[in-house]
């Protein structure tokens, strides 16, 4: 019978309880985002002791169904005030189901001051004292607790934003090969998990792929025909596999819409190239890093990438989204700066996205020049050292804007928007807009019709269709994001008739049910309803569900376009 484990941090105890029958059929966003509703009073301090944070696998999390190893975090967020899930690969959510855990929640503020760890194995679980590694960045205390633990045990954990709980911080996990930078990065979550006191969590399992499925025959099937369908896209199969996420970087700046120099009004950069993913490949291979790699367990994309840096240490992963918002966002154009910036977050703590719109708007506050990578780089040490400018960028781009005086802040519901300009990708604004997740691409990647022409296409410079495209979109996104699977299977369902049907022939193998394509879209929109519901206990209104203003008036160039898109539409996403 599936756990959940508590984890009591005021009275130091863990309680194991058989998991309750109505979380039995959720599983990653669909449980947390549930669970916070259920447990979370929606007006409390995201860092009081009424906040509580919760983290599950998904419902396909340790089967050999591929891509599947996503591990969703979910809480009341300190950056948008609103519920957040935020999800990462590495080997934790595979490791965590294979322990037939469902969920572990975290709740409560210790007495005294001080960090904990727990251990947990298939022996039980204990609460274990951690100030030595507090203060300590993630790579050292992961690799400090894989030498204390075993080199193959999962490690989640926080940096020093974290624990100063700034609101940028986010939750980590390592990969297969330990590096410790596979994060739930958006939210804030990591400060949640600060103010908890619990430093890390580490997850032993020896098993990876053997969880219960009642029919092992039929899931094997659909496992076996669902990578095909996965290997047989071109995007799945060829462009992300060869280049990463960064394959993105030439593609966007050609569709001119690249955010560059904080959201302003050109949406190309002329040294776009330096910092894509043909360009990393070839200097990560030539420098005897990996041009992709597996961010978890049973990826057959591999879309994650090896970058050995100048000094010796390696950055992995730099995806599209970081090395935008280092790179054309802040007009830098060296990938070796863009791998060091990355390599500060992930050791500090922090999210990547997060941090490069909050440099960009500290940029253009004239605190430091665009394009200046030695100030970009001391800006962001100050955050790990805690000094009063580095807490000031270590809460975020709206936080940076209100100390300085910004009003050109891309941010929507507190948190920072990424790398597609709303005004030539207009999907992906109403998603940006409307997601109860604040400004989030992953909530509604209306880039696959709009730009990429995955799933039909949809003029991404006009404002018909936009609203239907990200609805159905978000809805199928939360269902994903149930499951465990990597969101980017969803180009190839999206193409693919027989895609969404073999997923939910995976879940009826594993489980022994008879749901049907239908029941998936239910669980999206059921998803959503919840999220919306926590949301407008907490005082959202519809205003919230808005661009900042200057998207609607500021025309964006090679298009001339604005974000036109009127209220009144945006207030239609979730008639369903």
């Amino acid at each position: 019978m599936p756990k959940f484990l508590r984890i009591d941090m005021t009275n130091q105890q863990l309680k194991w309880e058989e998991c309750p029958e109505k979380y039995l059929p959720l599983g990653g966003r669909a449980l947390t985002s549930q669970f916070v509703l259920d447990e979370v009073p929606a007006t409390c301090h995201p860092l009081g002791e009424f906040n509580k944070i919760v983290i599950a696998p998904g419902l396909l999390s340790g089967t050999n169904a591929p891509s599947s190893g996503r591990l969703s975090v979910g809480a009341k967020s300190p950056l948008t005030g609103g519920i957040k899930e935020s999800n990462a690969g590495g080997i934790c959510s595979q490791k965590i189901a294979n322990l037939d855990i469902k969920a572990i929640v975290v709740e409560g503020l210790p007495k005294e001051k001080g960090f904990w760890m727990v251990k947990i194995s298939p022996e039980g679980a204990e609460i274990l004292p951690a100030d030595d590694l507090a203060g300590k960045g993630t790579y050292e205390v992961t690799e400090i607790l894989l030498e204390r633990y075993g080199k193959k045990v999962g490690v989640i954990t926080i940096g020093p934003a974290g624990e100063m709980l700034l609101a940028g911080a986010g939750v980590t996990n390592n990969d297969s090969d330990g590096n410790s930078s596979r994060y739930a990065g958006r939210g804030g979550l990591g400060a949640v998990m600060g103010s908890k006191g619990l430093k890390a969590i580490v997850v032993d399992a020896p098993k990876t792929f053997d969880v219960p499925v009642k029919d092992k025959e039929r899931f094997s099937a659909a496992a076996k025909k669902f990578a095909k369908i996965l290997m047989d896209h071109p995007v799945c199969g060829e462009g992300l596999p060869a280049f990463g996420t960064n394959v993105l970087m030439n593609i966007i700046n050609e569709a001119g819409t690249l955010p560059v120099r904080n959201f302003s009004n050109n949406g190309r950069f002329d040294l776009a190239n330096n910092v894509g993913g043909e360009t990393l490949a070839e200097v990560a291979k030539a420098r005897g890093g990996k041009a992709t790699h597996a961010c978890h367990p049973g990826c057959v994309m591999r879309c994650s990438n090896v970058y050995p840096m100048p000094d010796g240490k390696v950055c992995s992963p730099i995806e599209y989204e970081t090395a935008w918002c280092f790179g054309p966002n802040l007009e830098i154009s060296d990938l070796d700066v863009v791998a060091k910036l990355n390599y500060l977050c992930n050791d500090i703590g922090l999210d990547t996205i997060e941090m490069g719109v909050a440099l960009g708007v500290l940029m253009d506050a004239g605190v430091i020049p665009f394009g200046d990578a030695a100030a970009a780089i001391k800006a962001l040490e100050e955050v790990g050292q805690g000094t009063p400018a580095g807490r000031i960028l270590g809460n975020g781009s709206v936080f940076v804007g209100k100390a300085y005086g910004v009003t050109r802040v891309p941010a929507v519901k507190g948190q920072g928007i990424p790398a597609y300009d709303p005004r030539s990708c207009k999907g992906n604004g109403v998603t940006y807009a409307t997601t109860p997740m604040g400004g989030d691409h992953t909530a509604g990647y209306a880039v696959t019709s709009n730009i990429l022409k995955v799933g039909g296409f949809v003029d991404p410079t006009k404002a018909e269709g936009q609203v239907d495209l990200s609805r159905n979109l978000q809805i199928a996104t939360a269902a994903v994001d149930a499951t465990g699977l990597c969101l980017f299977v969803a180009f190839a369902v999206l193409d693919n008739p027989e895609g969404l049907p073999t997923v939910v022939e995976m879940l009826n193998a594993q489980y022994g049910l008879s749901l049907t394509v239908d029941n998936v879209v239910e669980l999206g929109q059921s998803i959503l309803k919840v999220e919306r519901e926590f949301n407008a206990k907490a005082g959202f209104t519809k205003a919230d569900d808005r661009l900042p203003e200057f998207f609607y008036t500021n025309k964006l160039a090679p298009h001339g376009t604005t974000f036109d898109i009127s209220d009144e539409e945006l207030d239609t996403v979730f008639n369903f």
